[in-house]
């Protein structure tokens, strides 16, 4: 019962795609057909009791399979099939458009829904772990499907940068989780977040680990500085910005926060940091929405404030916090989703998607208009929509924090009403326009029910209020009961909504007041902002890559130098940070050691032989002499099966040698008879450097003494079940075979390949 919603959301997009190479337009119903499935299974489970399920998958490093049907996964993964499925709907018609528009094949709109879907299962088994590495899995998993979805317009530069710019930031920032999630493993023994929860206490490690955490969930939902690569990814297909930016990318971040809340809630660092950077995005998120006159930019700026107003609630903390943000989420997905998909429909009807060159579509556009009307007056928190309680939770939990933190809730509010308005009266107030009222039904109706939900969410409360409290509790881990409902009396939330109405009213009509101040906040931003930061970090590692690139091909040394020195830099990093007391000994040498000794030796000689060496025949035997002699050493370390393979390797390659030199022209060797000599100094410095650190590195492991418990005892235990004599035959006839006929095969593979080349695609 508990797997079966995550069962259907993850196999939904590779049986989807299967559909759509069978039968192009089977893909849109398929996956929609899943989507609901998926909504459910989902709403059945949770009607049943939830549940549980924790299956050790990693035992040895302790990593479990662990989901959990709780509230908090019931609520995204609710959302995440739910709305899914409208724009799904959606998209069976809006997607052949678009890609008509730009005269590609409709067969492209296959792997469009594969990789929604794949979104979807992300999202679901997200909202359902309950491991660090698990989230982790899921967690990445969405920004990869995030990626082509934002790149779906592959032919358009500016989509391939957008998506690379998400990538970059979201994926990248993902490491900070994984970091946090080893460094609170490192200290408590467990990457399970409900016993993490009863185990960690405040202080300087848990404020390590949760800010690291928490980075990587504000960097997901787009909040300042890390919010300007969401403007960006608007140049996906508008199902995917409705999407992703209303139910499912964007909220993976507060998803986040919520389920590691119990953790975060226990340092009152962490809660302050989540105040600061909600407070910051909610204004300049709600500012710069202000100031765009694209469709989805605007709505893609007022995401960044509203996801805000939820990080900003997790801040504030409390049981009115965590069920508040909770709640806030839902209203939030069902409003702005209808509004991104009203966004794309108005553009397909009327080929603009500035608000400057739009208006006048109520009336040839009359149902639309009012279906998100009423989504606009949701996210506004109108009465009589779920918005209107999302701000009566909001101004509660502000207002036990204290009067700042309720002013700042009333302003945010005040720019909620100011944005939206501008969004819905430019495009359908002002003189009417001709000829726009061929728009399709699919492209409406998904709009309509959104809209509906909004206006059912704020006529009955009830199971909305229900479901963001069960998210609450497994959030703050107690009850949070919240009971929003309208009140007819002079309570402060009541004043506090009028007094955003008026503020945003006011805002509305004093345009030619504030509009160039918060367009001169808009320019700085430009000029200076993280996106500028993001943009000349990204060209200096280019140009640093480029140098790279061109320093490493010059030659063979080259190359060799370019993993010699970085791996000396790094190891010499690691011994400058590390204790090394007692980690270099001395030992004693006796009578015995002579022949081993002597061998070193011939084979230090040896080394130092091919640094002076000119000529390619004589360098190739004296390397050949190092190997051999090496052999030797084996032999007299008892590993007589080793040196062996040693002399057989060395025999080998000095052949190889040999035989290369003797098939290059006698003129070409003659030119090259001696190496060149030039930079030997730099060359002398590299060497000494990768070999001091080498050597450092062998005299620290050979001065301590063996691990009393190690996998070799379990190699020579297992040696009898692999059919071999010993341990060291076992891996050089299974593992070493088994990796050899691998290689072999590739080699094959290339063979073919130029094979095919060198005749001319026609195989010998």
């Amino acid at each position: 019962m508990v797997l079966l919603p995550l069962a259907l959301a993850l196999i939904s997009a590779p049986v989807t795609m299967l559909a759509g190479v069978y039968k192009l337009r089977l893909a849109a119903p398929v996956g929609a057909a899943f989507a609901a499935l998926a909504f459910s299974a989902v709403a059945f489970a949770w009607l049943q009791g939830g549940g549980s399920v924790d299956v050790a998958w990693a035992p040895t490093w302790n990593l479990r399979l662990h989901l959990t049907l709780d509230g908090l996964a019931v609520l995204y993964a609710l959302l995440a099939t739910g709305v899914g499925f409208l724009v799904l709907i959606y998209s069976s018609r809006y997607l052949p458009l678009h890609l008509q528009h730009e005269d590609r094949p409709e067969s492209e709109g296959t792997g469009f829904y594969g990789f929604m879907l794949l979104f979807m299962g992300a999202m679901v088994g997200l909202a359902m772990a309950q491991d660090l590495v698990l989230l982790f899995v899921f967690w990445d998993l969405t920004a990869i499907a995030s990626y082509y979805l934002i790149a779906f317009d592959r032919h358009d530069a500016d989509a391939r940068a957008s998506a690379l710019m998400a990538l970059l930031v979201t994926g990248v920032t993902a490491v900070l989780l994984l970091v946090g999630a080893l460094i609170l493993y490192a200290a408590y023994g467990t990457f399970s977040v409900p016993e993490l929860a009863g185990l960690v206490e405040p202080g300087m490690l848990l404020n390590t680990a949760g800010l690291l955490i928490a980075f990587a969930a504000l960097a997901k939902s787009a909040q300042v500085p890390l919010h300007f690569w969401l403007p960006r990814a608007m140049a996906a297909p508008t199902p995917v910005s409705a999407y992703l930016h209303s139910a499912a990318m964007v909220a993976a971040g507060v998803l986040l926060l919520g389920r590691v809340y119990p953790l975060l809630q226990k340092s009152e660092l962490l809660l302050d940091t989540l105040l600061v950077v909600g407070l910051l995005s909610m204004a300049v998120g709600g500012v710069l929405a202000l100031t765009r006159d694209v469709l989805k930019q605007l709505l893609a700026y007022s995401t960044i404030s509203q996801y805000g107003y939820v990080v900003f609630l997790y801040g504030l903390g409390g049981e009115y916090g965590a069920a508040g943000a909770s709640f806030y989420v839902v209203a939030h997905a069902l409003a702005k989703c209808a509004l991104f998909l009203t966004a794309g429909a108005v553009t397909e009807e009327t080929g603009e998607d500035r608000l400057s060159r739009l208006g006048g579509l109520k009336k040839p556009l009359p149902l639309l208009a009012a279906a998100s009307g009423v989504a606009a007056a949701g996210l506004a928190a109108f009465p009589l929509t779920i918005g209107f309680f999302k701000d009566e939770l909001l101004f509660g939990a502000a207002l036990e924090r204290g009067p700042f933190f309720a002013g700042a809730a009333v302003f945010g509010a005040a720019l909620t009403l100011a944005y939206t308005w501008r969004f819905w009266a430019g495009i359908f107030l002002g003189e009417p326009r001709d000829g726009a009222n061929s728009l399709p039904a699919i492209l409406i109706w998904p709009v309509v029910i959104l809209g509906a939900l909004v206006l059912l969410g704020g006529l009955l409360v009830e199971p909305f209020a229900r479901l963001a409290q069960a998210a609450g509790e497994a959030s703050y881990g107690s009850p949070t009961p919240i009971e929003p409902a309208y009140h007819f009396d002079l309570r402060s939330e009541n004043l506090m909504a009028a007094g955003a109405f008026l503020l945003g009213g006011l805002l509305v009509a004093g345009r030619p007041v504030w509009e160039r101040g918060a367009l001169a906040v808009s320019r700085i931003g430009e000029i200076a902002g993280p996106a500028r930061i993001y943009a000349q970090t990204l060209d200096g590692l280019n140009r640093l890559s480029d140098y790279v690139h061109r320093a490493e091909v010059r030659d063979l040394r080259s190359r060799v130098a370019a993993i010699l020195v970085p791996a000396g830099v790094l190891v010499g990093a690691g011994i400058a940070v590390t204790p090394t007391e007692e980690a270099y000994r001395v030992g004693t040498v006796n009578v015995g050691d002579l022949p081993l000794l002597l061998a070193l030796v011939a084979v230090a000689v040896a080394a130092l032989t091919t640094t002076f060496t000119r000529r390619h025949v004589t360098l190739a035997l004296v390397l050949s002499s190092a190997g051999f002699v090496l052999a030797l050493v084996y032999a007299f370390l008892g590993a007589p099966d080793v040196a062996l393979v040693a002399v057989l390797v060395e025999t080998v390659l000095t052949l190889l040698f040999l035989g290369t030199a003797k098939l290059i022209p006698y003129k070409v060797l003659h030119d090259q008879a001696e190496l060149p000599l030039e930079k030997r100094w730099r060359r002398l410095f590299f060497s000494m450097l990768a070999g001091a650190f080498a050597f450092a590195v062998v005299w620290a492991a050979l001065s301590q003494s063996a691990a009393e418990d190690t996998v070799a005892k379990e190699h020579l235990s297992l040696a009898p079940k692999a059919h071999a004599k010993d341990t060291v035959a076992a891996i050089l006839a299974d593992f070493r075979g088994l990796d050899t006929l691998g290689e072999i095969t590739v080699v094959a593979l290339v063979i073919l390949g130029v094979a095919t080349l060198l005749n001319r695609g026609k195989l010998p």
